[in-house]
């Protein structure tokens, strides 16, 4: 027999009832097509909010890097005699967070990583953040270019050198800051920040460093001790330090004697 005899045989009430089966079930099925169809549009939404607003992965960094023309090569490391043998680097903006987690949180958002130890000092009490936005010039220099000619030299050794030339040591909120406004950090570059260091919980002093390893930008803690060692290969970020504009010195010297 048939579908066609069976369909032809069935009762009037029978055939209503198959209708409407039918079209519930094609509902069903379209309920279910839109239903994912929802669910895959978000996703998609959330995909593509997710890469805006991340810009420290190792493909965000590698785009960032196609996207800019090729880096000059480096200039040789030559002896620094003075602070002024050495150009300004970069200048970031500090001050801009009321606070340190408004700044962590920044970090996060941006998918820039954190290590445990960059983490534990960004959330101690000694770390504060600048009362006003400020723009702040930094220089880059190597423990050769400061004199040293042995393997490794000490962080205080170094520290002293840089003072000595007339170069400042950074604020603390100069590494994350520099994480977040430095994107396009190449592979494998380690940047030491020259700066006082703060104690984790435990007592033990570190400094930051703001790297990029391979796997995307990151902030990390490292050993901050006065007799730490480091190569003197190593690039440690400085503060230039602030100089009045030419004339300007005589002028406030003047101003300091003027009579009341």
């Amino acid at each position: 027999m048939t579908y066609t005899t069976l369909r032809a045989n069935a009762s009037p009430t029978s055939r209503a009832h198959c209708g409407t089966a039918g079209r519930r079930s094609r509902a069903r099925r379209g309920g279910r097509y839109v239903v994912v169809s929802i669910l895959c549009a978000a996703c998609i939404v959330q995909i593509a909010g997710n890469a805006a607003r991340a810009q420290c992965t190792a493909r965000d960094v590698l785009q960032n890097q196609l996207a800019l023309k090729m880096r000059p090569a480096e200039a040789p490391q030559r002896l620094i005699k003075s602070d002024r043998d050495v150009a300004t680097w970069k200048t970031i903006t500090i001050g801009t967070f009321a606070d340190p987690l408004g700044l962590r949180n920044k970090m996060d958002g941006m998918g820039c990583s954190i290590g445990g130890q960059a983490a534990e000092i960004l959330a101690r009490p000694t770390f504060v953040l600048g009362s006003g936005k400020t723009e702040l010039e930094l220089v880059l220099v190597s423990p050769v270019q400061l004199g040293f000619t042995s393997g490794t030299v000490t962080l205080a050794d170094v520290y002293a050198r840089a003072r000595q030339l007339g170069f400042e040591l950074a604020a603390a909120e100069v590494g994350p800051q520099l994480r977040i406004q430095y994107l396009d950090q190449p592979i494998g570059e380690f940047l030491i920040i020259g700066m006082e260091p703060i104690k984790t919980w435990s007592g033990e002093p570190i400094i930051l460093n703001v790297a990029n390893g391979g796997a995307g930008l990151i902030l990390i803690g490292q050993d901050g001790r006065a007799e730490a060692e480091i190569h003197v290969t190593s690039r440690l970020v400085f503060a230039r330090a602030h100089r009045s504009a030419p004339g300007t010195e005589l002028i406030d010297q003047a101003a300091a004697f003027q009579p009341p």
